[in-house]
C-alpha cells in the first residue's frame, strides 16, 4: 500500500531566463505524473525573493540555469543551499566550461546537466537529486575525471599557505559559505576575507573556484 509521502509529487522550481525554455520545462514537469512545477523565475534574484517571502511553498528541487542575468546561477546555488538546506539544486547549462562546473559544485550544486539532455533523462535526474543522488551529464563527468587524472599520484604539496588557510580552502571545497567557514574555524567573517585575499595572492588566482581547482591539482587539499 502506498503511503501519502510516497504518493506526493516531487515539487520542482525552475530558474531560467529564456522564456521559451522556461515554459517548456514548466510544461514537461507539470505534465508528468509524479512531478509538479511549483514556481518558475527569470532570475536568481526573483527566485530568492519569492522563496524568502513564501517559505511554505519551497520546492524539493530547483533547476538552475548557470548563466543568468545579474547574479549567476553558479553563485546563487550557494545562497540557496545556505538559506534552504533542504532544497537540492540541479544546474543546467549549454556550456561545459571547467571553471563554471567546479564553481557550481563547490558552491553546493547536487548535479550538473547540459540543456540538451533528453526530457526523460532530465526527469530521471530530478528524481535522483530528490533522493540524494548527484546526476552529471557524461560530458561533465569526463571533465571531472580528467581533473583527477591531471592531479596524478599523491605527492608532498609545495605551497606557502598557512594551516588555517588550508583548512579554509577545504571548507570552501565542500561548499561552505564564508560565514559557515568562519563559524567552523572560530574566526570572524572579516578574517575569512583576509585569508581569502592571501590565498588568492599565494596561488595567483582571482576566484574561489580557481583557488579550489588549483589546490586540488597541487594536492594542497
Amino acid at each position: 500500500m502506498s503511503t501519502r509521502a510516497e504518493a506526493a509529487p516531487i515539487r520542482v522550481g525552475v530558474v531560467e531566463d529564456d522564456p521559451g525554455l522556461r515554459e517548456s520545462l514548466r510544461l514537461l514537469i507539470g505534465g508528468t505524473r509524479g512531478f509538479t512545477c511549483t514556481q518558475t523565475w527569470g532570475s536568481a534574484e526573483d527566485a530568492l525573493g519569492r522563496l524568502r517571502g513564501e517559505p511554505g511553498v519551497t520546492p524539493d528541487v530547483i533547476l538552475m540555469d548557470i548563466h543568468l542575468p545579474g547574479l549567476p546561477g553558479s553563485e546563487a546555488v550557494r545562497i540557496v543551499r545556505d538559506e534552504f538546506p533542504g532544497v537540492a539544486v540541479l544546474m543546467l547549462s549549454v556550456y561545459e566550461g571547467e571553471e563554471q562546473i567546479f564553481e557550481s559544485l563547490c558552491n553546493g550544486a547536487s548535479g550538473y546537466l547540459l540543456k540538451k539532455t533528453a526530457p526523460g533523462k532530465l526527469l530521471e535526474a530530478i528524481r535522483d537529486v530528490r533522493d540524494g543522488g548527484s546526476p552529471i551529464s557524461p560530458e561533465i563527468a569526463r571533465k571531472v575525471i580528467q581533473l583527477f587524472r591531471d592531479i596524478g599520484p599523491p605527492k608532498q604539496p609545495e605551497h606557502d599557505l598557512t594551516p588555517q588557510e588550508v583548512r579554509l580552502l577545504k571548507f570552501l571545497a565542500d561548499g561552505a559559505s564564508y560565514q559557515t567557514a568562519a563559524d567552523s574555524l572560530g574566526i570572524s567573517i572579516n578574517t575569512v576575507r583576509n585569508y581569502i585575499r592571501s590565498v588568492y595572492e599565494k596561488l595567483h588566482v582571482n576566484s574561489k573556484s580557481a583557488a579550489v581547482v588549483k589546490a586540488l591539482k597541487r594536492r594542497i587539499i
